[in-house]
């Protein structure tokens, strides 16, 4: 779950929030999204599956601001070793990725997660 200040505030339509992370050694990034379940973002979940992206998880629950919130991940299978990616993948799916979310402005900052936050 990506930590919500508030659901007044949206980056795109229907999307409050986004983070692209990888589990140690950092080679394989999820996409995480936080999105209005009344209002979902059609057009980049649409991209992300064109992409091959494939939805892994999905959760919704109340923010404490009474804001309907549902969780999404997507991860994307790669050829190396464990699905992983090879570093042509990596360079190829992080171009994909940028191009869903720069098409409706988000700006994404991939970021490798904590040995404590990947596998909590």
């Amino acid at each position: 779950m990506l930590f919500l200040k508030s659901t007044t505030v949206t980056k795109a339509p229907g999307i409050y929030e986004v983070d692209v992370a990888a589990k140690p050694p950092g080679k394989t990034y999820g996409v995480y999204m936080a999105t209005d379940p009344d209002n979902p973002p059609a057009a980049v979940l649409e991209a992300l599956q064109a992409a091959g992206f494939q939805q892994t998880h999905s959760s919704g629950y109340t923010h404490k601001d009474r804001g309907k919130v549902l969780d999404l991940h997507f991860q994307k299978d790669g050829t190396d070793l464990f699905k992983g990616w090879k570093a042509e993948e990596c360079e190829a799916n992080m171009a994909a990725i940028n191009k869903v979310f720069g098409d409706v402005g988000i700006t994404v900052t991939p970021r490798v997660m904590s040995l404590a936050e990947a596998y909590a």
